[in-house]
């Protein structure tokens, strides 16, 4: 495994072990869709979160969830509607990322709840 992918790998177990933390039911992870993956599909009492975990070894270029543009988002919408319909759910759907950050020695999770809004 490429070192880029071991860093997305540990960044998405961090990414679960919070979610699962702050009480979250993890219903799939790494869920396809035509084009798109979704990481995290979870439940949090009765919306349908869909999570987008980014990590990085440096904010340089930036923090991980600006990278999570339009067509990502896009991407991320049609997931979750194919999702819902799957598996016959009737939930409100939120968007969120999950931004890993390790630097010098130290992990950084920032969950941003409702980061984008795909279906306006």
């Amino acid at each position: 495994m490429s070192r880029h992918n071991e860093l997305g790998a540990k960044g998405e177990l961090l990414a679960l072990e919070y979610l699962e933390k702050k009480g979250y039911s993890i219903l799939e992870i790494n869920w396809h869709f035509e084009k798109s993956e979704v990481d995290i599909i979870a439940k949090d009492k009765n919306t349908l979160v869909i999570a987008e975990v980014k990590t990085r070894s440096t904010s340089v270029f930036g923090q991980p969830e600006d990278s999570v543009g339009k067509t990502k988002q896009e991407l991320l919408a049609m997931a979750a509607e194919e999702y819902l319909e799957q598996n016959n759910l009737d939930l409100d759907v939120r968007f969120d990322i999950i931004s890993v950050l390790f630097k010098n020695n130290e992990v950084k999770v920032y969950h941003i709840e409702d980061a984008f809004f795909p279906f306006e």
